[in-house]
């Protein structure tokens, strides 16, 4: 069974060209035999990212991100390695075999589930819909006329109408859903008397749909002014985890296979994203809350390398949120912060003041650290000395996160114009607040540190020479040459059993390393000049003359504390034997070497 599958994936390679299938998310530009890109996994300016069409294999040269066809799937939608393989079996129109008998038994378990619940969210969809249309939701299409928002944006959406608590459980359970499945997709809830009812009952709907396209959560909006929650989302399932999701993902990825996204505009609600995408900013999400996680950081950076927030306007006096936005910078996002008069969301202000206000709001927005100086100003009546002082010591805190030299003499000219205090009692303060938390200095490294750096950076240069077949490296047989480090075997003996079969394909490794952490480090050599000229060659070789000497140097360190045990003069003197020949030989690898090793 097992290995009927490794034969499906085989065939699964060979039909999916890794140049078709990357090209389909992503624009590359052909160079020589290779395809480069910028990197959808990190930021860069610069094209570091190709794709070996000949070995099918990608790799990053900035953020070492390699692998193979069913790697790039799995990478860029964010989806385990089965549901890649469905993926990319659903582009060439093959059926995904078992590949374990208790293994694909879960697996098509979990799958049949998640396609029910899948297709119970769709239909629950549909019902909304058509309850919309239907005659009998006046006060849902009041308020949609209320928010002007125009039928072709109503239909893009999905918008759709709960009339009540019990049609959509009926309607449901006479499509052939149980009651467990109308529970776990989260659009039903139970009464404590354990009648189902509908989750959004009686408010209006709108379908959360996942950037493949499936409804997989509703959020409802109450129609009337009540003591509960305005806007509610159905649990999350199986299907739907908030964290993970964006509203409006799906569209704008769309935009993305129309052309390049310059930036995402990142609101909180719902109708704000609605409101926006009326109003033709189609490069719009809505992360459904202020807190921001690392998943919907990641989901962002796939379709653009900079997001502008525009949350409420009162949302500069929000600390924590503000410290969460740390999150998109961390992945490599250029984040800037929309600023909105005081007490308007983004609907607001379309509202009121149509798309040229809001794109002067856009126009007007500020890196992440300009806007935490702005957000400290506000909590404070800078006509008032004590709050004059809090103000200047919360700013140069911020000050203080600052990486740029530049950005930092900016900043304290803005916090010095404030609040009147000198740039120079501003800049000696920072001094000494940065220096009372200075960090410890890391001590230098050892030399037994240095050498080890050195004998892995050997071994991976002799690795990458002989993997990608280099001249210089055709005689080298790395079955005598000795690697420390596991990873560094295993790549070996493939290259050894590859130039038995006649070839070498650098992309079947990525079936056999537990992880892509030294691989990687191996193929990042295949850059530039790195691995070509005389100056390659010769470094080839000393390279190969470094891992001798940590192997002759090991030797003779056994053999001496064998001749410290040693108990007959017969057995010292064959141990110093042995030592005198590898002493000869480690002294010739290092003549040979020219004393550069």
């Amino acid at each position: 069974m097992k290995s009927d599958f490794g034969d499906f994936i085989r065939v699964l390679k060979e039909k999916n060209d890794i140049v078709d299938v990357i090209g389909s998310y992503i624009k590359l530009e052909r160079r020589g035999y290779s395809y480069w890109a910028c990197c959808p996994f990190h930021h860069e300016k610069t094209p570091s990212f190709a794709v070996n069409a000949a070995d099918k294999y990608y790799h990053c040269f900035g953020c070492s991100a390699s692998g193979d066809v069913i790697g790039f799937v799995k990478a860029y939608e964010n989806v385990d390695f089965l549901q890649a393989v469905q993926i990319l079996a659903a582009r060439v129109g093959l059926e995904v075999p078992a590949y374990d008998d208790r293994a694909a038994e879960e697996a098509a378990n979990k799958k049949k589930k998640r396609d029910r619940l899948s297709a119970l969210m769709r239909d629950a969809a549909r019902f909304y819909l058509n309850n919309l249309y239907g005659g009998r939701a006046s006060q849902h299409v009041e308020y949609i006329g209320k928010r002007g928002l125009s039928p072709s944006v109503v239909k893009k959406f999905g918008l759709g109408a709960s009339l009540d608590y019990y049609g959509l459980p009926a309607y449901l359970l006479a499509q052939g859903y149980t009651e467990e499945e109308c529970l776990e997709s989260g659009a039903c809830a139970s009464t404590e008397e354990g009648r189902l009812i509908d989750a959004e009952g009686g408010r209006l709907i709108i379908p959360i749909i996942n950037h493949f396209d499936e409804v997989v959560a509703f959020g409802g909006r109450l129609l009337q002014k009540s003591d509960r929650a305005k806007y509610k989302n159905t649990r999350e399932t199986v299907l739907f985890n908030k964290s993970k999701n964006l509203f409006n993902i799906n569209l704008v990825k769309k935009e993305k296979r129309a052309g390049a996204i310059p930036y995402l505009i990142m609101v909180e609600g719902y109708m704000d994203a609605i409101s926006l995408y009326q109003a033709g900013f189609r490069n719009v999400v809505a992360s459904m809350g202020t807190s921001l996680t690392k998943e919907q950081a990641r989901l962002a950076k796939r379709y653009s390398d900079a997001v502008y927030i525009s949350y409420d306007g009162d949302f500069a006096g929000q600390k924590a949120n503000l410290r969460g936005l740390d999150i998109l910078k961390d992945e490599g996002l250029k984040v800037r912060v929309v600023p909105l008069p005081e007490g308007l969301d983004p609907d607001d202000v379309i509202r009121t003041q149509g798309a040229e206000g809001y794109q002067k709001c856009l126009d007007a927005a500020m890196p992440l650290i300009d806007f935490r100086i702005l957000s400290v100003q506000r909590k404070y009546d800078l006509s008032k000395t004590d709050e004059k002082r809090e103000f200047v010591r919360e700013a140069l805190a911020v000050v203080k996160d600052s990486e740029s030299a530049t950005e930092r003499e900016e900043l304290l000219k803005r916090i010095s114009s404030l609040s009147g205090v000198s740039l120079s009692a501003l800049t000696s303060d920072l001094d000494r607040a940065k220096t009372e938390q200075k960090p410890r200095e890391t001590p230098e490294l050892p030399a037994a540190r240095e050498e080890a750096d050195a004998e892995k950076k050997a071994a991976r240069f002799v690795l990458a020479a002989c993997l990608l077949s280099k001249p210089y490296a055709a005689d080298c047989d790395l079955s005598q040459t000795d690697f420390s480090d596991g990873e560094h075997r295993t790549i070996a003996a493939y290259i050894e059993e590859g130039r038995k079969a006649g070839r070498i394909r650098p992309s079947g490794l990525f079936d056999l390393m537990q992880s892509d952490g030294e691989l990687a480090e191996v193929l990042n050599l295949d850059y530039g000049d790195n691995l070509d000229g005389e100056r390659a060659a010769q470094y080839f070789c000393d390279s190969l003359a470094i891992l001798e000497k940590r192997s002759l140097s090991q030797r003779i360190a056994a053999e001496q504390e064998r001749y410290a045990l040693a108990e007959t003069a017969e057995q010292k003197r064959e141990i110093l034997m042995r030592i005198a020949e590898y002493t000869k030989q480690l002294n010739k690898t290092k003549k040979q070497s020219g004393g550069r090793i």
